[in-house]
Protein backbone atom coordinates (compact mmCIF):
# COMPACT_ATOMS: atom_id res chain seq x y z
CA UNK A 1 0.00 0.00 0.00
CA UNK A 2 1.26 3.49 -0.84
CA UNK A 3 2.61 5.83 1.82
CA UNK A 4 -0.28 8.02 2.94
CA UNK A 5 -0.10 11.81 3.08
CA UNK A 6 -2.21 13.39 5.80
CA UNK A 7 -3.31 17.01 5.38
CA UNK A 8 -4.62 18.74 8.51
CA UNK A 9 -6.45 22.06 8.47
CA UNK A 10 -6.11 23.47 11.98
CA UNK A 11 -8.66 25.84 13.48
CA UNK A 12 -9.41 26.94 17.04
CA UNK A 13 -11.77 24.06 17.92
CA UNK A 14 -11.41 21.45 15.17
CA UNK A 15 -8.97 19.61 12.95
CA UNK A 16 -10.14 18.75 9.43
CA UNK A 17 -8.10 15.75 8.28
CA UNK A 18 -7.79 14.54 4.69
CA UNK A 19 -5.91 11.52 3.30
CA UNK A 20 -4.47 12.09 -0.16
CA UNK A 21 -4.49 8.58 -1.68
CA UNK A 22 -7.54 7.17 0.11
CA UNK A 23 -9.60 10.37 -0.42
CA UNK A 24 -10.93 10.05 3.13
CA UNK A 25 -11.92 12.98 5.33
CA UNK A 26 -12.90 13.36 8.96
CA UNK A 27 -13.17 16.12 11.57
CA UNK A 28 -11.63 15.85 15.05
CA UNK A 29 -11.55 18.10 18.09
CA UNK A 30 -8.47 20.25 18.57
CA UNK A 31 -7.81 18.63 21.96
CA UNK A 32 -5.89 15.75 23.50
CA UNK A 33 -8.75 13.30 22.96
CA UNK A 34 -9.11 14.53 19.38
CA UNK A 35 -5.41 13.96 18.70
CA UNK A 36 -5.66 10.37 19.96
CA UNK A 37 -8.74 9.73 17.82
CA UNK A 38 -7.01 11.27 14.78
CA UNK A 39 -3.97 9.02 15.15
CA UNK A 40 -6.13 5.90 15.56
CA UNK A 41 -8.25 6.80 12.52
CA UNK A 42 -5.21 7.40 10.31
CA UNK A 43 -3.75 4.07 11.45
CA UNK A 44 -6.93 2.18 10.61
CA UNK A 45 -7.30 3.90 7.23
CA UNK A 46 -3.66 3.23 6.29
CA UNK A 47 -4.11 -0.45 7.07
CA UNK A 48 -1.13 -2.63 6.25
CA UNK A 49 1.06 0.11 4.82
CA UNK A 50 4.62 -0.35 6.08
CA UNK A 51 5.58 3.27 5.47
CA UNK A 52 4.67 5.75 8.20
CA UNK A 53 2.10 8.36 7.09
CA UNK A 54 3.30 11.89 6.42
CA UNK A 55 1.55 14.52 8.56
CA UNK A 56 1.44 18.06 7.23
CA UNK A 57 -0.41 21.16 8.41
CA UNK A 58 -0.06 24.91 8.15
CA UNK A 59 1.21 27.24 10.83
CA UNK A 60 -1.77 28.80 12.64
CA UNK A 61 -0.04 30.26 15.69
CA UNK A 62 -1.15 28.97 19.09
CA UNK A 63 -3.84 26.74 17.55
CA UNK A 64 -1.20 24.49 15.97
CA UNK A 65 0.87 24.12 19.17
CA UNK A 66 -1.32 21.28 20.47
CA UNK A 67 -0.95 18.98 17.42
CA UNK A 68 2.78 19.78 17.26
CA UNK A 69 3.37 18.87 20.91
CA UNK A 70 1.25 15.70 20.60
CA UNK A 71 3.13 14.38 17.57
CA UNK A 72 6.51 15.37 18.94
CA UNK A 73 5.91 13.60 22.26
CA UNK A 74 5.28 10.42 20.28
CA UNK A 75 8.35 10.98 18.08
CA UNK A 76 6.14 11.15 14.98
CA UNK A 77 7.62 13.15 12.12
CA UNK A 78 5.45 16.03 10.95
CA UNK A 79 5.77 19.09 8.73
CA UNK A 80 4.62 22.62 9.55
CA UNK A 81 4.33 24.83 6.47
CA UNK A 82 3.47 28.46 5.84
CA UNK A 83 -0.15 28.92 4.81
CA UNK A 84 0.85 31.33 2.04
CA UNK A 85 3.31 28.80 0.65
CA UNK A 86 0.60 26.14 0.48
CA UNK A 87 -1.93 28.54 -1.04
CA UNK A 88 0.38 29.71 -3.81
CA UNK A 89 1.50 26.20 -4.68
CA UNK A 90 -2.01 24.95 -5.43
CA UNK A 91 -2.77 27.28 -8.35
CA UNK A 92 -6.20 28.76 -9.11
CA UNK A 93 -8.93 27.47 -6.79
CA UNK A 94 -12.63 28.20 -6.60
CA UNK A 95 -14.42 28.00 -3.30
CA UNK A 96 -13.05 27.48 0.16
CA UNK A 97 -13.94 25.52 3.28
CA UNK A 98 -12.06 23.48 5.86
CA UNK A 99 -12.45 20.21 3.95
CA UNK A 100 -11.10 21.73 0.73
CA UNK A 101 -8.20 23.25 2.68
CA UNK A 102 -7.33 19.89 4.26
CA UNK A 103 -7.39 18.24 0.83
CA UNK A 104 -5.13 21.01 -0.50
CA UNK A 105 -2.63 20.50 2.32
CA UNK A 106 -2.58 16.73 1.71
CA UNK A 107 -2.01 17.36 -2.00
CA UNK A 108 0.78 19.82 -1.20
CA UNK A 109 2.48 17.23 1.04
CA UNK A 110 2.34 14.67 -1.78
CA UNK A 111 3.56 17.01 -4.52
CA UNK A 112 6.44 18.39 -2.44
CA UNK A 113 7.27 15.20 -0.55
CA UNK A 114 10.93 15.36 -1.58
CA UNK A 115 11.32 18.93 -0.31
CA UNK A 116 9.45 18.78 2.99
CA UNK A 117 11.58 19.23 6.10
CA UNK A 118 10.59 17.80 9.49
CA UNK A 119 9.60 20.39 12.07
CA UNK A 120 10.65 20.49 15.71
CA UNK A 121 9.00 22.68 18.32
CA UNK A 122 11.40 25.29 19.70
CA UNK A 123 12.41 25.21 23.36
CA UNK A 124 9.88 26.42 25.91
CA UNK A 125 11.88 29.62 26.51
CA UNK A 126 11.71 30.46 22.78
CA UNK A 127 7.95 29.84 22.70
CA UNK A 128 7.44 32.09 25.72
CA UNK A 129 9.63 34.74 24.11
CA UNK A 130 7.45 34.63 20.99
CA UNK A 131 4.27 34.92 23.06
CA UNK A 132 5.56 37.97 24.92
CA UNK A 133 6.70 39.65 21.69
CA UNK A 134 3.36 38.98 20.01
CA UNK A 135 1.50 40.49 22.95
CA UNK A 136 3.87 43.47 23.00
CA UNK A 137 3.16 44.12 19.31
CA UNK A 138 -0.56 44.20 20.10
CA UNK A 139 -0.02 46.73 22.89
CA UNK A 140 2.17 48.89 20.64
CA UNK A 141 -0.59 49.00 18.01
CA UNK A 142 -3.19 49.93 20.63
CA UNK A 143 -1.01 52.70 22.07
CA UNK A 144 -0.32 54.05 18.58
CA UNK A 145 -4.06 54.04 17.81
CA UNK A 146 -4.85 56.07 20.96
CA UNK A 147 -2.04 58.54 20.22
CA UNK A 148 -3.24 58.99 16.63
CA UNK A 149 -6.83 59.51 17.79
CA UNK A 150 -5.70 62.09 20.35
CA UNK A 151 -3.62 63.94 17.75
CA UNK A 152 -6.51 64.03 15.28
CA UNK A 153 -8.91 65.27 17.91
CA UNK A 154 -6.56 68.11 18.86
CA UNK A 155 -6.14 69.04 15.19
CA UNK A 156 -9.91 69.22 14.61
CA UNK A 157 -11.26 70.45 17.96
CA UNK A 158 -8.26 72.43 19.21
CA UNK A 159 -5.80 71.77 22.06
CA UNK A 160 -8.57 71.25 24.61
CA UNK A 161 -10.90 69.04 22.58
CA UNK A 162 -13.39 66.90 24.44
CA UNK A 163 -12.09 66.69 28.05
CA UNK A 164 -13.55 63.24 28.69
CA UNK A 165 -12.08 61.69 25.53
CA UNK A 166 -8.75 63.48 26.01
CA UNK A 167 -8.30 62.34 29.59
CA UNK A 168 -9.47 58.81 28.82
CA UNK A 169 -7.04 58.51 25.90
CA UNK A 170 -4.15 59.87 27.98
CA UNK A 171 -4.88 57.38 30.77
CA UNK A 172 -5.05 54.52 28.29
CA UNK A 173 -1.73 55.57 26.77
CA UNK A 174 -0.12 55.72 30.23
CA UNK A 175 -1.43 52.26 31.14
CA UNK A 176 -0.28 50.74 27.84
CA UNK A 177 3.18 52.28 28.12
CA UNK A 178 3.51 50.95 31.66
CA UNK A 179 2.53 47.48 30.44
CA UNK A 180 5.10 47.74 27.64
CA UNK A 181 7.82 48.52 30.19
CA UNK A 182 6.70 45.52 32.25
CA UNK A 183 6.86 43.22 29.23
CA UNK A 184 10.33 44.49 28.32
CA UNK A 185 11.52 43.71 31.85
CA UNK A 186 10.05 40.22 31.50
CA UNK A 187 11.84 39.76 28.18
CA UNK A 188 15.16 40.61 29.84
CA UNK A 189 14.45 38.23 32.73
CA UNK A 190 13.45 35.40 30.40
CA UNK A 191 16.63 35.80 28.35
CA UNK A 192 18.86 36.03 31.43
CA UNK A 193 17.41 32.80 32.82
CA UNK A 194 18.59 30.84 29.76
CA UNK A 195 22.39 30.79 29.45
CA UNK A 196 22.36 30.11 25.70
CA UNK A 197 19.87 32.90 24.97
CA UNK A 198 21.70 35.30 27.27
CA UNK A 199 25.01 34.70 25.49
CA UNK A 200 23.45 35.23 22.06
CA UNK A 201 21.61 38.33 23.26
CA UNK A 202 24.77 39.85 24.75
CA UNK A 203 26.79 39.21 21.59
CA UNK A 204 24.32 40.64 19.09
CA UNK A 205 23.62 43.66 21.32
CA UNK A 206 27.33 44.52 20.92
CA UNK A 207 26.44 45.70 17.38
CA UNK A 208 25.41 49.35 17.31
CA UNK A 209 21.78 49.69 16.27
CA UNK A 210 20.63 46.39 17.81
CA UNK A 211 18.36 46.95 20.80
CA UNK A 212 16.42 44.72 23.15
CA UNK A 213 13.33 44.27 20.97
CA UNK A 214 15.23 43.54 17.74
CA UNK A 215 17.59 41.15 19.54
CA UNK A 216 14.69 39.33 21.25
CA UNK A 217 12.72 39.13 18.01
CA UNK A 218 15.67 37.73 16.05
CA UNK A 219 16.37 35.12 18.73
CA UNK A 220 12.70 34.11 18.81
CA UNK A 221 12.15 33.98 15.04
CA UNK A 222 15.41 32.19 14.23
CA UNK A 223 15.11 29.71 17.13
CA UNK A 224 18.31 31.15 18.57
CA UNK A 225 19.85 31.25 15.06
CA UNK A 226 19.30 27.56 14.32
CA UNK A 227 16.31 27.81 11.95
CA UNK A 228 18.23 29.43 9.07
CA UNK A 229 21.39 28.07 7.47
CA UNK A 230 22.70 31.45 6.31
CA UNK A 231 22.02 35.12 6.93
CA UNK A 232 20.95 35.43 3.30
CA UNK A 233 18.08 33.01 3.91
CA UNK A 234 16.95 35.14 6.81
CA UNK A 235 17.28 38.31 4.72
CA UNK A 236 14.90 36.73 2.23
CA UNK A 237 12.49 35.83 5.04
CA UNK A 238 12.65 39.37 6.41
CA UNK A 239 11.98 40.90 2.98
CA UNK A 240 15.25 42.81 2.63
CA UNK A 241 16.95 40.58 0.04
CA UNK A 242 16.99 42.25 -3.43
CA UNK A 243 15.76 40.26 -6.45
CA UNK A 244 16.05 40.82 -10.17
CA UNK A 245 12.95 41.63 -12.23
CA UNK A 246 13.72 40.98 -15.87
CA UNK A 247 12.54 38.84 -18.76
CA UNK A 248 14.37 38.32 -22.06
CA UNK A 249 15.58 41.52 -23.71
CA UNK A 250 12.30 43.43 -23.61
CA UNK A 251 11.77 43.82 -19.87
CA UNK A 252 14.51 44.94 -17.50
CA UNK A 253 12.96 46.13 -14.25
CA UNK A 254 14.84 47.47 -11.28
CA UNK A 255 16.25 45.10 -8.71
CA UNK A 256 14.01 45.40 -5.67
CA UNK A 257 12.97 43.64 -2.49
CA UNK A 258 9.91 41.42 -2.27
CA UNK A 259 6.68 42.43 -0.52
CA UNK A 260 6.34 38.93 0.98
CA UNK A 261 8.81 39.43 3.83
CA UNK A 262 8.10 39.59 7.54
CA UNK A 263 6.99 43.22 7.92
CA UNK A 264 7.58 43.43 11.64
CA UNK A 265 11.21 42.30 11.37
CA UNK A 266 11.71 44.49 8.31
CA UNK A 267 10.48 47.52 10.27
CA UNK A 268 12.73 46.72 13.24
CA UNK A 269 15.72 46.33 10.92
CA UNK A 270 14.91 49.70 9.32
CA UNK A 271 14.93 51.33 12.75
CA UNK A 272 18.21 49.58 13.59
CA UNK A 273 19.77 50.76 10.31
CA UNK A 274 18.71 54.35 10.99
CA UNK A 275 20.25 54.14 14.48
CA UNK A 276 23.46 52.63 13.07
CA UNK A 277 23.77 55.51 10.58
CA UNK A 278 23.61 58.00 13.46
CA UNK A 279 25.90 56.23 15.93
CA UNK A 280 28.21 54.00 13.89
CA UNK A 281 30.98 55.94 12.15
CA UNK A 282 31.48 53.26 9.51
CA UNK A 283 27.81 53.08 8.58
CA UNK A 284 27.48 56.86 8.61
CA UNK A 285 30.45 57.25 6.25
CA UNK A 286 29.13 54.50 3.96
CA UNK A 287 25.63 56.02 3.86
CA UNK A 288 26.87 59.54 3.12
CA UNK A 289 29.25 58.32 0.41
CA UNK A 290 26.59 56.31 -1.44
CA UNK A 291 23.98 59.06 -1.21
CA UNK A 292 26.60 61.56 -2.34
CA UNK A 293 27.21 59.39 -5.41
CA UNK A 294 23.55 59.71 -6.31
CA UNK A 295 22.37 56.35 -5.01
CA UNK A 296 18.86 56.03 -3.59
CA UNK A 297 18.54 56.64 0.15
CA UNK A 298 16.17 53.70 0.55
CA UNK A 299 18.45 51.38 -1.44
CA UNK A 300 21.38 52.45 0.73
CA UNK A 301 19.31 51.90 3.88
CA UNK A 302 18.50 48.40 2.63
CA UNK A 303 22.20 47.66 2.09
CA UNK A 304 22.84 48.67 5.70
CA UNK A 305 19.98 46.42 6.85
CA UNK A 306 21.67 43.52 5.11
CA UNK A 307 25.04 44.45 6.61
CA UNK A 308 23.49 44.39 10.07
CA UNK A 309 21.87 41.00 9.50
CA UNK A 310 25.17 39.60 8.23
CA UNK A 311 27.02 40.85 11.31
CA UNK A 312 24.30 39.66 13.68
CA UNK A 313 24.44 36.13 12.27
CA UNK A 314 28.25 36.15 12.35
CA UNK A 315 28.54 37.05 16.05
CA UNK A 316 25.65 34.73 16.98
CA UNK A 317 27.28 31.77 15.21
CA UNK A 318 30.82 32.32 16.49
CA UNK A 319 29.47 33.11 19.99
CA UNK A 320 31.58 36.20 20.57
CA UNK A 321 30.88 39.97 20.63
CA UNK A 322 31.27 42.17 17.58
CA UNK A 323 34.69 43.78 17.14
CA UNK A 324 34.57 47.23 15.53
CA UNK A 325 37.80 47.26 13.51
CA UNK A 326 36.82 50.47 11.72
CA UNK A 327 37.96 52.60 14.64
CA UNK A 328 41.45 51.09 14.34
CA UNK A 329 41.73 52.01 10.67
CA UNK A 330 44.34 54.64 9.80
Amino acid sequence: MKKEFVGIDVSKNTLDVSLYHLKAHKVFANSQSGFDALLNWVGKQSGSSEAAPVFCFEHTGIYSLGPCAFLQERTITYHLVSGLQIKRSLGIRRGKNDKIDAEGIARYAYLYREELKPYDLPARSILKLRTLLTYRSKLVRQAAAHKASLTEMKAVLGPEGDPLIRESSQRMIMVLEEQLRTIEKQLKTLIEEDESLEQTHRNIRSIKGVGLILASTLIARTNNFEAFNTWRQFACYAGIAPFEHRSGISYKGKTRVSTLGNRQIKCLLSQAAATAILHNAEMKTYYNRRVGEGKSKMATLNVIRNKLVSRIFAVARRKSPYVDIYKFAA
